[in-house]
């Protein structure tokens, strides 16, 4: 009796409490020091949530491009950070979504792995999680919120999408509803192609098992309900980010793809390798030989095999012809990190399974090893942004801003050089626009769509392409209101002279100079015709912030309680345990 009771208790899963304590125990420090302020991309979401926090019912921001549509990115994250300010200020609400993002996965890796797997090996994938080196890249190097913030929400949806379609569960289809469209409304990247490497697998499981558990479902039925939750889902988001998808139709991204290393050849190029392959993987390269062998011999796990097969093969960027292949010209738009990301989302059931055996087996050695390894997974993701920062050095742009803010400056535009992406910060300090800025599909100038180039701030590092962006910018400066530039390399100042410009004051100790060019007249608002109109602002300010709150509403219904069902397979001899699965 003794020995079953230990066998029994072997096989509990790890109470959420802990896994979520965990989470906040490794995270929660991290994000107090601010840590995300140093990666790529957490300033330019803290500066389109600076604008909701002021201009929440008016999406046109003439800060950047001289005037462009915030409605060209889901806006759940930020509108979220801008709300939380109202309490804890711009950084540090950032910082609290992205720990509510954090916690959240834990529960969305926990509920979408006991589709595939134990419970006890699910809890070990969500703790599993917590260390996610690609979890740590995304959120302290890459600083990609709606990334981090859509994909707890997807992966807490798929059990339901499971329920309905299994068993046509009416409160599993209204939360699954809710919870893709607050998904697509976070980030929609995440859903288009998380259909294919989340749904789908998903959909081929409850279809695999449409004859278990004594309730056989005809296939009639079981395409009725997945067409059925697509239609409702479809005309949600729809409507929820309609002033998104009508900025697509009209003003489609048709510029020259800007190059970005994560679609690099790893190969070829081991720095980018490094950078997007072994810190966002960690030790779970370790795993991966378990991953495919127990996904290609389990039947029921060959679809989660098959999603992250093809998620993994598109993370690699370059360094194979799946990603242009499959992604056509998507390729040369895409970032490729966020694949791998999903990747390791969808491996993770299988890790978790890997975990039990191996502390099955071999006890206190296991867990010690497996502590060790998971730790080092992270430190790695964390500690990258010491080695390879977002910028090498960090200055304060507040003198710039106050120099913008005094004597009639901020009545012209200004563009910086040289500034990385403090360019954010600075924008969120001055009422002056700038015709620079961060969110490549938010530009229209002809300037900048015509090139290759990214900011312009770092035209240098986009070649000649950067350099003719800016070039012509530069030309065209009458026409934009552009008297200021601000320069913190002089690499710059020879094409700075020839273009007709001149030196007119320092900052910082003489770090930043500041070029001017004369007669150029006060700079006037465009009338762009991608300004959205009245009913398109009220549409955004309501329905994709309404979408969480009806996500959080739904959830609260409570679910029939149901019998969890029996594991796939027993325990076997000598205390190694099998698969099962919890499909309540």
């Amino acid at each position: 009796m003794q020995k079953t009771e230990l066998l029994e208790r072997s096989q509990r899963p790890l109470p959420l409490s802990l896994l979520l304590m965990a989470a906040v125990a490794v995270h929660l420090p991290l994000l107090l020091m601010k840590l995300p302020l140093k990666s790529y991309d957490t300033n330019f979401h803290i500066f389109f949530a600076s604008h909701y926090l002021h201009h929440w019912w008016d999406p046109w921001n003439p800060k950047w491009y001289a005037g462009f549509s915030q409605t060209t990115y889901p806006p759940l994250p930020q509108q979220w950070v801008a709300v939380v300010s109202h309490v804890l200020g711009l950084e540090m609400a950032y910082m609290a979504v992205q720990l509510a993002a954090i916690l959240l996965l834990v529960v969305g890796v926990y509920r979408f792995a006991t589709l595939w797997v134990s419970p006890r090996a699910a809890s070990y994938a969500a703790l599993a999680s917590v260390f996610l080196g690609s979890e740590s890249f995304l959120v302290y190097s890459a600083g990609q919120l709606g990334t981090t913030a859509a994909a707890p929400l997807y992966l807490n949806a798929l059990p339901f999408l499971f329920s309905w379609v299994r068993r046509g569960s009416g409160r599993s289809f209204i939360k699954a509803v809710a919870l893709f469209t607050a998904a697509a409304a976070a980030h929609h990247a995440t859903l288009l192609f998380g259909s294919f490497f989340f749904a789908l697998p998903v959909l081929a499981l409850a279809y695999l098992d449409r004859d278990e558990d004594g309730e056989r479902v005809a296939p009639p039925a079981f395409f009725a309900r997945t067409l059925a939750i697509i239609a409702i889902v479809g005309a949600a988001i729809a409507v929820v980010l309609l002033p998104f998808w009508i900025a697509l139709i009209h003003y489609p991204v048709t510029q020259t793809p800007i190059p970005h290393p994560s679609r690099a050849n790893y190969i070829l190029s081991p720095q980018w390798g490094m950078n997007y392959f072994v810190v966002p993987y960690g030790a779970l390269i370790l795993a991966l030989p378990f991953v495919f062998w127990r996904g290609s011999t389990e039947k029921h796990l060959r679809p989660l095999l098959l999603g992250f097969w093809v998620a993994f093969l598109l993370g690699l960027g370059g360094t194979t012809p799946v990603g242009p292949v499959l992604l056509g010209r998507a390729f040369n738009v895409l970032t490729m990190e966020r694949f791998s990301y999903w990747a390791t989302l969808l491996a993770l059931p299988i890790v978790g399974v890997l975990a039990v055996e191996l502390v099955a087996r071999f006890r206190m050695r296991a867990a010690v090893s497996l502590t060790i390894l998971a730790a080092f997974t992270c430190a790695l993701a964390v500690g990258w942004t010491t080695y390879h920062p977002a910028d090498a050095e960090d200055f304060d742009v507040s003198p710039v801003a106050a120099w913008l803010n005094r004597d009639g400056h901020d009545q012209y535009r200004y563009v910086t050089l040289g500034f990385g992406n403090k360019i954010s910060r600075l924008a969120m300090m001055t009422d002056a626009g700038s015709v620079d800025g961060e969110w490549n599909s938010g530009r229209m100038l002809p300037e900048l769509t015509r090139y290759g180039g990214g900011a312009l701030t770092s035209s240098k590092y986009f070649g000649t392409a950067g350099l003719e962006a800016l070039r012509a910018m530069l030309m065209h400066a009458d026409h934009y209101g552009l008297k200021w530039v601000f320069v913190r390399d002089e690499y710059y100042d020879p094409l700075l002279t020839f273009a007709g410009w001149r030196p007119v004051d320092h900052l910082n100790d003489g770090t930043i100079t500041i070029w001017s060019k004369d007669g150029v007249p006060p700079a006037q608002p465009l009338n762009a015709p991608q300004i959205p109109p009245h009913w398109q602002d009220v549409i955004w300010g309501v329905c994709p912030f309404g979408s969480s709150i009806v996500a959080i509403l739904v959830l609260l219904i409570p679910e029939k309680r149901r019998q969890a069902a029996e594991a796939r397979y027993p325990a076997v001899r000598d205390g190694e345990l099998g698969l099962g699965r919890m499909v309540s």
